[in-house]
């Protein structure tokens, strides 16, 4: 792992860690727990609401369950990070992605017992910039393993891509996914 990518993941992590923890916490201050502002009419809405269980409200009551989960999805992104030699941009953002996500909302569950949800659509669980960013940073994983040349040449092989593979984005065996 160069460290221009390690610097490119963290930059991306912090990002979404800062945008989720300001927002966040200007909703706690500044809308009241179930209060209602309509941002677009009939379309999104910035409601309060807190959520004791995993994404979207699923598994109510898993604070502490949740909190060990996080831990080890930080464990294995890191572990990814630093043994992957994959040079995919999709693989570096969907990792920093899913790593800010998920820290975002692990700090809500220890700092305050449960998750603070903003974003209303009418007909779908209120969710967060975290929860946007987990969205995000997993379909771009799933897209790397499913798509990326780099990844399907090294899994034909039964091996995981290294630095002098040419299909690990190295030598120019086409766009890196």
């Amino acid at each position: 792992m160069s460290r221009r990518r390690l610097v490119v993941f963290a930059a991306i992590a912090s990002a979404v860690l800062a945008a989720d923890q300001v927002t966040k916490a200007l909703v706690r201050a500044y809308i009241g727990l179930h209060d209602q502002i309509a941002l677009i009419p009939d379309i999104l809405w910035l409601t309060h609401v807190q959520n004791d269980g995993a994404a979207f409200g699923v598994l109510d009551g898993g604070r502490w369950l949740f909190v060990t989960i996080s831990v080890v999805v930080l464990v294995v992104i890191l572990w990814a990070l630093l043994t992957l030699a994959s040079q995919s941009r999709a693989l570096l953002v969907g990792l920093g992605l899913v790593f800010g996500g998920a820290v975002g909302n692990m700090i809500d569950r220890i700092a305050v017992g449960t998750v603070t949800d903003f974003f209303d659509l009418g007909w779908f669980p209120v969710f967060n910039i975290a929860d946007i960013a987990l969205d995000v940073g997993v379909a771009l994983i799933v897209l790397w393993l499913l798509f990326s040349p780099e990844h399907r040449a090294a899994d034909a092989r039964g091996q995981t891509p290294g630095p002098d593979d040419p299909a690990a984005g190295h030598g120019g065996g086409g766009p890196v996914l």
